[in-house]
């Protein structure tokens, strides 16, 4: 199975499934899709109202790879439940600590 994430020039993309009103935030560890593509299955308490799921996913995400809130946002999937997280930073700091997090 691949990662989850990718380096681009700045930063990461850390590609999610996305549980709302899950009750916790939490990120449930690496699953891998019907078609064999990696992503790190998240859950937040938030309901998908008025972004409030994607904004508990944003900051469950920069959180976990060390980085401000600030510098994560959704790429693709606004509102869908498979969704592409970007996070500005150094991309080898933020997946060694993407790595430690799940480890």
């Amino acid at each position: 199975m691949t990662s989850p994430w990718r380096a681009t020039t700045e930063g990461v993309i850390v590609v999610c499934r996305l549980t709302p009103k899950g009750g916790r935030d939490a990120i449930d560890g690496v699953s891998s899709l019907s078609d064999g593509t990696a992503v790190l299955a998240c859950r937040v308490r938030a309901a998908p109202e008025d972004g409030r799921a994607n904004a508990a996913l944003c900051k469950l995400i920069a959180d976990a790879a060390g980085a401000p809130p600030s510098r994560a946002r959704i790429a693709v999937g606004a509102k869908a439940r498979l969704k592409q997280v970007a996070i500005e930073g150094d991309p080898e700091a933020l997946i060694a600590s993407l790595a430690q997090s799940l480890a």
